[in-house]
């Protein structure tokens, strides 16, 4: 299906409905309709002007969303040789990218829980509870690299399948 064809009004509720789990999750209302406008484009790709288009929103709110993805590692910006313009895009490896980023937060909070601990007392149950955490954290740090492994070989295997069909 090329994206003349494709029904406009739906991808414009999908590109809502997508950002509303987005926003469930904690990312900011226009970042995450920006994001979902860009995960649908057939080129994954495009410029500030398109993104206010196709969200029906101003520059300025398209401007401050992509700023804040660029910061957060779930957008790029791309110059064109000879011209002022700027491309948006996501980045291949996006899931990569949102979960090292929560990898390296909960090994954050893993340094600051255990200094936690020593203030509370570790057999209290304050302490308890922040031994839990430390201990989940520490777990789901030390497995995430061998998920990611997996999932790249996964990727992999799926790719050869679909270009062998090809």
């Amino acid at each position: 299906m090329t994206a003349a064809e494709r029904d406009q009004d739906a991808v414009g509720r999908f590109i809502e409905r997508f950002a509303s789990v987005l926003i469930e999750a904690g990312i900011p209302r226009m970042p995450a309709r920006v994001f979902a406008a860009l995960l649908v484009s057939d080129t994954g790709r495009l410029t500030a002007a398109e993104l206010a288009g196709q969200l029906q929103a101003s520059p300025a709110a398209v401007s401050g969303g992509v700023r804040y993805l660029i910061g957060v590692g779930m957008v790029s910006r791309e110059g064109e040789p000879g011209s002022r313009r700027h491309h948006y895009r996501v980045p291949d490896n996006v899931w990569d990218e949102v979960v090292s980023s929560r990898d390296r937060l909960m090994i954050r909070w893993t340094t600051v829980l255990r200094d936690g601990i020593e203030l509370v007392g570790a057999g209290t149950p304050a302490g308890e509870r922040l031994t839990d955490s430390v201990r989940y954290f520490e777990f789901v740090t030390a497995e995430l690299p061998l998920v990611t492994s997996r999932w790249r070989e996964h990727k992999a295997r799926l790719d050869r399948e679909t270009a062998a069909r090809s």
